[in-house]
């Protein structure tokens, strides 16, 4: 009778038994020798900048602007950024001993400018594992909420539990202005999700070997860690930073009396503070200043104005009016919008004060009669004209849209 020429079983005791040249293979043998290839592939994870296709900062930017209107300057900030991370995991021991730093970002933006989508866009071009995370949720460790180490538990997740892949990855941590100290004023209760989050981070930032929950939430001391090695981890933090501008604006005393101090800031923007952004005004809004050491590239994202709401409304390969058009086409109906509609959306925008975002809920106010009623319509075309949208609008209360 026929058997397995590797372990041996008679050809009754497997599912399947394949016959080559001299000898045979049963299916079992065929698994175990595939799993075997799998993780001696696996072994082999360095980075390599000479034979990985590794695109160039313009490359990046200009990818980056398929899907994010504006931002030049955070977009071009990134894109170096990127690269020079690419070029660190590719780096090779040297005679002279210089090793190169990692640079972590901070963005800082209103909110709606593209902060998240410039993440989740960066995300879709990269060769290494990348995770975006919420700082909100985080807790110092014994509290309600998520463990620091949590951050890295995605990252594994995203890199598929593979340590060597994910210490090389990128990890974008959003919302990080909600963990700025409370107050200088000491309290009698410890700020658990606003310092100690922060002093938490720091070991992260700066590179250090991390015993990490495979399956995240609390730690406890039967459960099995993970560590890695957080030296080559990217980390680009992100935040509205609501008020800042007030900081912005003390320290560069704009409210000055008398001429000659007045023409000393008559170049100042008013409208764009943001642009001159600086640490101490960081420090000013609550981020301690060891955190703010680690992340030593600070960019800001310029304020969307009219121009640019309109080219997001449908300019982007992603925009929202794409993404309608797309919904209609798959009930085989063709949506257009009138040039005056799409004017009147990007005016209520900037009424409404909620930058990209706002386009969003304004359209959604508009379509959501069209899209209950048109899909069991026999109709095969639909035009959006501003007299609609007007009615709509009125219709759902314009107040509900409203920042508060």
């Amino acid at each position: 009778m026929d058997k397995c020429s590797f372990c041996g079983r008679q050809k009754d005791d497997v599912n399947l038994l394949i016959a080559g040249v001299s000898g045979h293979i049963c299916d079992l043998c065929i698994e175990q020798a595939h799993s075997i290839i799998q993780e001696e592939m696996k072994q082999d994870t360095g980075f390599n900048l000479e034979t990985e296709k590794v695109r160039k900062p313009k490359e990046i930017k200009e990818l980056l602007g398929q899907y994010v209107i504006g931002q030049d300057i955070a977009k071009k900030v990134l894109s170096v950024a990127v690269y020079n991370h690419y070029k660190r995991l590719g780096q090779k021991e040297s005679k002279d001993d210089v090793e190169i730093e990692k640079s972590n970002i901070i963005l800082v933006g209103a909110t709606g400018t593209g902060k998240t989508l410039l993440a989740k866009t960066i995300a879709r071009m990269l060769q290494v594992p990348f995770t975006i995370v919420d700082a909100t949720v985080l807790t110092e460790a014994g509290y309600v909420g998520e463990d620091i180490e949590s951050l890295l538990t995605r990252l594994l997740q995203a890199a598929d539990y593979d340590v060597k892949a994910a210490e090389r990855g990128i990890v974008f941590i959003d919302e990080i202005d909600k963990i700025a100290r409370k107050g200088d004023n000491p309290s009698i209760t410890r700020d658990v999700s606003g310092e100690g989050v922060q002093q938490g981070l720091l070991k992260l930032l700066e590179g250090s070997i991390v015993n990490v929950p495979p399956q995240g939430g609390r730690k406890h001391p039967e459960q099995k860690m993970i560590p890695v090695d957080t030296k080559n981890i990217l980390f680009i933090c992100g935040g509205a930073f609501d008020g800042i501008e007030k900081k912005i604006s003390n320290r560069l005393n704009t409210q000055v009396i008398g001429y000659g101090a007045q023409s000393a800031v008559d170049h100042i923007d008013r409208t764009n503070l943001l642009q001159y952004i600086a640490p101490q005004d960081l420090k000013s809004y609550g981020l301690i200043p060891e955190i703010i050491g680690r992340l030593p590239v600070l960019s800001h994202l310029d304020p969307l104005d009219r121009e640019t709401l309109r080219n997001i409304l449908t300019e982007p390969k992603n925009s929202i009016i794409k993404q309608y058009i797309k919904l209609f086409d798959m009930d085989n109906i063709e949506l257009s919008f009138n040039t005056e509609a799409l004017e009147y959306i990007v005016d209520k925008a900037i009424e409404f004060e909620l930058g990209a975002r706002g386009l969003r809920s304004i359209c959604e106010a508009i379509m959501i009669d069209v899209m209950f009623e048109t899909p069991s319509n026999s109709d095969t075309k639909q035009t959006i004209t501003k007299e609609f949208a007007i009615s709509q609008i009125e219709k759902m209360g314009s107040n509900r849209l409203k920042a508060s």
